[in-house]
């Protein structure tokens, strides 16, 4: 066998690889959404222009932490992990069960974690985080109470570094919801920087949400 040949089969073993990892990813998330579409709140994985967007937050240097809160499938979690640098560490805290198996035998370098964002604390503690540089949320705001948003922001802003970032994502039409107007009302009374951008290279449109500074108790408006 050439060199040539080699090189060809190899690639082909990776094409074929991606293909089932990426039917596997969508099968996955079909059957989430169907047992639990309130979850999910989403009716296909997000696509790698959206990856691309959120990885910007992403430490390059050091040995950052970055928490990804409801990764899902994980279509975002590939653009993080290559930004990272050695000695970084990537967990993802996801809710349901059979993601998380996904998530665990598709992305072994994610220290998966399967639990409620809204216990986030406990849950990074429990494995020696108590600090970290970036929140990355996938989490259906829209589809939250006004309780459940606060607990699992609060979570959020306690673990998160002075200077670090905080981004959630939601699709474009959901943020005009009550749901999606109350969570960026929250954004503003919670940091002291709201940035938006919206990746239309999405279907739908996938709004972003970039905030920094979170703001203490008696600088609140």
């Amino acid at each position: 066998m050439t060199a040539h040949q080699d090189h060809r089969d190899s690639r082909l073993g990776r094409t074929v690889r991606d293909a089932v990892g990426k039917f596997d990813e969508y099968r996955t998330f079909l059957t989430s959404a169907v047992h639990n579409p309130r979850m999910m709140g989403a009716a296909t994985p997000t696509s790698p222009a959206v990856a691309a967007v959120v990885s910007q937050v992403v430490p390059t240097t050091g040995e950052p932490v970055v928490v990804e809160l409801g990764p899902g499938t994980g279509s975002l979690s590939d653009g993080i992990h290559r930004r990272l640098p050695p000695g970084a560490r990537h967990l993802g805290v996801e809710l349901g069960a059979e993601l998380a198996t996904h998530l665990r035998r598709n992305k072994p370098w994610l220290e998966v974690v399967n639990g409620d964002a809204g216990e986030l604390t406990a849950l990074l503690a429990d494995r020696g985080v108590e600090r970290v540089d970036a929140v990355i949320s996938s989490i259906p705001w829209s589809l939250i109470d006004d309780a459940g948003q606060r607990r699992i922001l609060d979570q959020a802003v306690e673990v998160l570094v002075p200077h670090g970032a905080f981004t959630a994502l939601t699709y474009l039409p959901a943020s005009r919801s009550v749901g999606g107007k109350r969570f960026r009302e929250l954004l503003g009374g919670t940091f002291d920087e709201v940035l938006t951008s919206v990746t239309w290279l999405n279907a739908p449109p996938i709004l972003h949400y970039i905030c920094r500074r979170p703001l203490r108790p008696q600088e609140k408006p």
